[in-house]
């Protein structure tokens, strides 16, 4: 593994292995205050981040560990799985999903990056991929009678394969303590024990302590089958210490059962409850870190969608006028493209409708400009209450509103006009007491029609000279296309 890790990484996990958290945790704090930049290109990013997220989780750092497998597993979905540095990576996912109980996704996880690794042919991750495979079958067929035989049999396959490949050190004496285990599952209790006793001193050699509770706990089972209980128990109470120096709940849980068993066959009923109590701890200090995780990933999400729905919920407010509810004129430029688009394929006519109110400086002068802002708001829900919900309304500045009728039937040939003289009739006789009281002129609108092409400037262009003659004509009226349509 060391060609896909950098050294400072290594020597946290080394420390970790080594029972020295104190210093493992000081060395994590230097590592992530380096930031994520990885100047060897033999560095796959994805690689050292789900790494650093197997580092954390095993610190206890929940959170960070959340957050660095993301970003990890996120960097790998870029482009499909391949090489070394990507084996590692799904292999080390899938451990992280055992951990957490997903122990169907993790062993899909963990097979598929033996096979990259073997395809690959980089025999330094097919080692790394094949052992954390085969461990994990080693503990599944420890707790399934059913399926031991097959079980214990792949895991020996992966554990021979692992440590052919690898070299002395960690990795062989835990690629050697695994092959045991799955050897005295199988019924060869002396070979087991030799090998054990082998990945026991290459262990303690490389200051590992996972390999070191491994051996001890082929040794107990070993002793176990003999009949010698007393050498058993020693074993599997040297197993259970390594595994709780270096705080891997799943050893633990399995090294106290096995210890609490052994126990219970020597008459000890002292010792099989003190072992039930560390196997209860255990699975209670598992199943916390699985809540916390749980826990931080549901806070993660909930602040993400509070971001997302902030994030959409700002973009549309940048498109809405805020005083009447409408689109403003930025919305009508974003979204009429796509609608005036929609209207062409469907052979359809667009119509844009513009529309002023009239007399509306005389209600700011004597009515107020809050009054004024009450005309404009009643005038846009007299707007959505005349037009249909497929139309596009849109307060285009001050005093000027634009309708754009992107969804009229194909015969309809006058729905423009319709539409606004539909408006204009709605707002002449809307009753504006309560809001101006008896002021002598009150709010109308004039308003100019146009039709296609599907341009929104022309449009525009062609409506606006439309408004204008509807204005010089005495307002209150409807013009299009240099037609007059009379007031009822």
């Amino acid at each position: 593994m060391a060609g896909h890790i950098p050294a400072q990484d290594r020597q946290v996990r080394q420390l970790l292995n080594a029972g020295g958290f104190t210093k493992a945790d000081a060395a994590f704090d230097e590592l992530i205050a380096g930031g994520a930049n990885f100047v060897d290109e033999r560095w796959v990013r994805s690689t050292v981040l789900v790494h650093r997220a197997l580092l954390a989780w095993r610190l206890g750092r929940i959170p960070l560990a959340l957050e660095l497998i993301t970003e990890g597993w996120t960097e790998l979905d870029t482009r499909p799985p391949s090489g070394g540095s990507s084996a590692h990576t799904v292999s080390m996912l899938g451990y992280i999903l055992e951990s957490i109980g997903r122990r169907g996704p993790a062993m899909d996880l963990m097979s598929l990056a033996v096979q990259i690794a073997r395809d690959a042919g980089d025999q330094p991750a097919l080692a790394h991929c094949a052992l954390r495979e085969g461990v994990s079958r080693v503990f599944q067929a420890a707790g399934d009678q059913d399926q031991a035989n097959h079980q214990f049999a792949a895991a020996r396959d992966l554990c021979e394969e692992a440590q052919s490949l690898a070299k002395p050190g960690g990795i062989k004496s835990c690629a050697l303590a695994c092959l045991a285990r799955s050897l005295s599952g199988l019924g060869d209790v002396e070979t087991a024990e030799r090998i054990a006793q082998e990945a026991l001193t290459l262990g303690r050699d490389a200051a590992n302590l996972y390999a070191v509770g491994m051996a001890n706990w082929v040794l107990a089972h070993v002793r176990r089958s003999q009949g010698v209980l007393t050498e058993a128990r020693t074993f599997a109470s040297r197993a259970l210490e390594n595994a709780e120096n270096i705080r891997e709940s799943a050893l633990m849980m399995h090294f106290s059962r096995e210890l609490a068993e052994i126990c219970r066959e020597l008459g000890d009923p002292v010792g099989e409850a003190a072992a039930l109590r560390r196997a209860v701890s255990a699975a209670v200090s598992a199943v916390d870190i699985l809540k916390e995780g749980l826990g931080q990933a549901l806070e993660q999400r909930r602040v993400a969608t509070q971001a997302q729905r902030m994030a959409m919920a700002a973009r549309e407010a940048a498109l809405r006028d805020p005083l009447t509810g409408l689109a403003n004129r930025l919305g009508l430029e974003r979204l009429a493209p796509v609608l005036l688009e929609r209207t062409a394929a469907a052979g359809r006519i667009p119509w844009l409708v513009l529309l002023d109110v009239d007399w509306f400086k005389e209600v700011n002068d004597f009515a107020g400009h809050t009054a004024g802002d009450v005309v404009l708001q009643e005038v846009a829900n007299l707007l959505r209450r005349e037009c249909r919900a497929g139309d596009l309304l849109c307060r285009w500045a001050g005093d000027e509103f634009v309708v754009l009728l992107v969804d009229a039937a194909e015969d309809s040939r006058e729905a423009g006009p319709v539409v606004a003289e539909r408006i204009r009739s709605a707002v002449n006789s809307h009753d504006w007491r309560l809001v101006l009281g008896r002021l002598e002129k009150k709010p109308t609108v004039s308003i100019g029609v146009a039709a296609g092409p599907n341009d929104l400037e022309q449009l525009f262009a062609s409506a606006d000279i439309a408004l204008y003659k509807a204005k010089r004509a005495g307002r209150n009226r409807v013009e299009t296309d240099g037609e007059e349509i009379d007031p009822s």
